[in-house]
């Protein structure tokens, strides 16, 4: 997952922005390319952070369970009949 997070966070690499606008009065469709501005890379990197960190933290959580229901020594479908 880190690979993943990594390609989104090189800051040198700008994305380019594709607008389709349609117009629907003369049924013309126009699409324009541009360079994404710097408030666009700001949240598109401050995502690509947010959703490795969350990514993280839920293998995390995901390790702790399987480690403590291997201590108990029960499955995960034995906890759910435990829990209700």
């Amino acid at each position: 997952m880190a690979r993943v997070g990594s390609m989104f966070t090189e800051a040198r690499c700008k994305m380019k922005i594709r607008e389709k606008d349609f117009n629907i009065q003369t049924g013309k469709e126009t699409i324009t390319e541009r360079d994404e501005t710097a408030q666009e890379t700001k949240a598109r990197l401050d995502y690509a952070k947010e959703q490795t960190t969350q990514a993280a933290e839920a293998e995390a959580a995901a390790t702790q369970k399987a480690a403590l229901l291997a201590r108990l020594g029960i499955t995960a479908d034995e906890a759910k009949l435990l829990i209700g």
